[in-house]
């Protein structure tokens, strides 16, 4: 698919659009992330796409040409227990936020997958499938997937009974049996989620 949508807005005359998109939303543990990221009004690569869509091997490789050509970006992240306490929602809003707020140029445009952001001073417009749709949305999603990927190898090393590098904190039979198993880590799993909550509980009856 052509991610040409960008292309539109430009035509209706905004100059400077950012594109943003989070990562991590229905894992078990650790931080969401959102990356922000402008582009080149001319730039094109056949490699940006839905970060989903992509290999790890190919998402890195985006990820290299999206911060060499970028005009700005930023990336950012709300931890666990900000999740537990302010919803994975809101604390997804957030992260985007927080990584808009990195973009240290001037824009006049922001793309969301789908995010509402209410009471910004610009203008917002969230996407449904934006990053299937947008090359800035699909930009950001690389940044936002890489980055958080890179994250959860760091935490694997940390707490390496749980597997993390090889499930990134979502809820696959291996992650949730080392759940059951060792139980979930305060400031690295989300209590709110239900599997870890059931967990949780399990461990605690048990005493």
């Amino acid at each position: 698919m052509n991610l040409n949508l960008d292309d539109k807005y430009y035509l209706e005359g905004y100059q400077v659009i950012v594109g943003t998109d989070d990562a991590g939303r229905g894992c078990l543990l650790g931080p969401v992330f959102a990356a922000a990221v402008i582009l080149p009004r001319d730039f094109h690569s056949p490699l940006i796409d839905d970060s989903k869509k992509l290999s790890p091997k190919k998402r890195e490789e985006a990820f290299s040409i999206i911060v060499n050509h970028a005009v700005a970006y930023g990336v950012a992240y709300v931890d666990a227990e900000e999740i537990d306490s302010i919803n994975i929602l809101n604390a997804s809003r957030l992260a985007m936020e927080k990584a808009i707020a990195k973009i240290d140029c001037q824009f006049d445009l922001v793309l969301t997958d789908a995010m509402k952001i209410k009471d910004y001073p610009k203008p917002v417009i969230d996407i449904i499938h934006g990053d299937a749709l947008s090359q800035s949305i699909a930009a950001a999603s690389i940044l936002a997937k890489v980055s958080r990927d890179r994250y959860c190898e760091e935490l694997d090393k940390k707490y390496p009974l749980y597997g993390i590098k090889k499930h990134k904190g979502y809820a696959t039979k291996e992650h949730l049996e080392a759940l059951k198993q060792y139980g979930p880590v305060k400031h690295l799993h989300r209590f709110s989620y239900a599997p870890v909550k059931a967990c949780l509980t399990k461990k605690i009856s048990l005493v």
